[in-house]
């Protein structure tokens, strides 16, 4: 006979209490705490709850007695996936993968599916198979290894996998599953962290890799509790504006590869299609001569990015004066204005300034600050920056003009792209290579303000 058990579970942080209370100690929140009946299986059940498999016990060796067994990854066939999962699948992981609604997470997941030369088993709980057979001819008509599955009990989903035998299975989504050794409902805490369970579980003792995806709150974190990010091996966040066609994959966690790789899409009729030069969508390419906008060389774990920045300086209608940035850090805004008022000597305390960085893509590397001051100054002074020069330094709370990392690879990267003048900070160590493009070194703010608008 099964135990039954009773726990109380804060529907936003997954914390568990032994009792109801009204607010929750670990997140704060008011009537999130929720009873749910947890059952735990006999053992003889428990040995079939997901497949059958042969006990091994494991045993301790010294580090130095544990064969090295090189784990090969699996290439997706998709260069920006394997770019930010560190260069592809991993046999026995579990990525889990989390965007809002609508921002293509099924869609991408369900064309690397129809790309893999392995055998796929496309588990979806939110659409029928006639309603993703439907998106999969418009993405890839031809498709031999892919096998759909609706299901949401995760008990047929394993006899079905004992069944087909795939080498690698997604999941769509991790919500919407529920076990029969848990009595609550499917999107539940407790249900969340039995399905994950089962699935790790098996990815381990199979070497199969699985691909999760997950909802997010309003807040934009993944929904279910914490610890759903600490059982799986990689987090990847999908983002993106749906009124914009670009979208960008990032990993918040990875247990094999970088957390500071990018992979950017661009969203078709089609599916989605890789973008292999970001350079070239995030620079606009204008024959006239705009005030305001300054071109900034950034890096986004070890891509080079060329990157637009657009500054409008106008005086402040209204007693105080406003202060508004898109895709770029508001109170670092504030600082760098403060510089220019405090070291540089313009007043702009009383006017309005608004910064946006095209592309719909958000950036916190500290070697723009260099080029968001020259957009603020040339709309304030309404020059306009010569196109053919871009930026790559940091500014200091002095002033100063500091150097950042890997200048070498942003300069090449702006000579790949045919800018003929790069502003760099006076202590770069720049190496003494044959550079067809001009490497401009300044030490402060008055430097850059001289050379640009004399």
């Amino acid at each position: 006979m099964a135990k039954v058990k009773s726990t109380f579970y804060c529907q936003n942080c997954g914390s568990q209490y032994a009792k109801w209370q009204g607010k929750c100690s670990s997140c704060g929140e008011w009537n999130t705490i929720a009873e749910e009946i947890v059952e735990k299986p006999d053992k003889k059940d428990w040995k079939t709850a997901t497949h059958n498999q042969a006990k091994r016990t494991s045993k301790p060796l010294k580090i130095a007695e544990i064969e090295n067994s090189p784990q090969n990854r699996w290439n997706t066939g998709n260069t920006e996936l394997d770019r930010v999962l560190g260069g592809g699948l991993v046999p026995g992981s579990l990525t889990l993968l989390g965007g809002e609604p609508g921002i293509g997470k099924s869609t991408l997941l369900l064309q690397i599916s129809l790309q893999l030369n392995y055998k796929v088993l496309y588990v979806s709980g939110e659409e029928s198979q006639q309603q993703i057979k439907m998106r999969a001819e418009r993405i890839n008509p031809v498709a031999a290894n892919c096998y759909i599955l609706t299901e949401t009990k995760t008990q047929n989903i394993f006899r079905q996998i004992e069944s087909i035998e795939p080498e690698v299975i997604i999941i769509d989504s991790i919500q919407t599953l529920h076990s029969d050794y848990i009595e609550s409902a499917p999107g539940s805490i407790s249900q969340i962290r039995e399905c994950t369970a089962e699935l790790i579980k098996f990815a381990k003792e199979t070497n199969t890799p699985v691909i999760l995806i997950g909802h997010i709150t309003k807040e934009g974190s993944i929904a279910g509790p914490k610890v759903l990010e600490h059982m799986v091996d990689t987090v990847l966040q999908f983002e993106g504006d749906r009124n914009h066609v670009y979208r960008i994959l990032r990993a918040h966690k990875n247990r094999f590869g970088s957390t500071h790789e990018l992979g950017i899409y661009e969203m078709q009729g089609s599916g989605l299609r890789e973008v292999s030069n970001p350079s070239e969508i995030l620079i606009s390419r204008n024959d006239e001569d705009l005030s305001g906008t300054a071109i900034s060389a950034t890096l986004e774990g070890m891509r080079p990015l060329m990157i637009e920045i657009q500054a409008l300086v106008s005086t402040a209608v209204y007693g105080t004066p406003q202060r508004s940035a898109t895709g770029y850090n508001v109170k670092r805004l504030n600082m760098l204005l403060a510089v220019l008022e405090k070291r540089a000597g313009f007043r702009l305390g009383a006017k309005d300034v608004f910064l946006n960085i095209t592309g719909g893509i958000s950036v916190d590397d500290p070697a723009i600050d260099l080029a968001v001051i020259a957009a603020i100054l040339s709309s304030n002074e309404d020059i306009s920056i010569p196109k053919d020069i871009c930026f790559a330094a940091e500014v200091g709370l002095a002033g100063e003009i500091r150097p950042v990392t890997r200048v070498e690879q942003r300069i090449i990267e702006a000579e790949k792209l045919g800018f003929a003048s790069i502003l760099v900070s006076k202590q770069s160590k720049v190496p003494k290579s044959n550079f067809n493009i001009n490497v401009i070194k300044v030490a402060k703010i008055e430097d850059v303000v001289s050379h640009l608008f004399g």
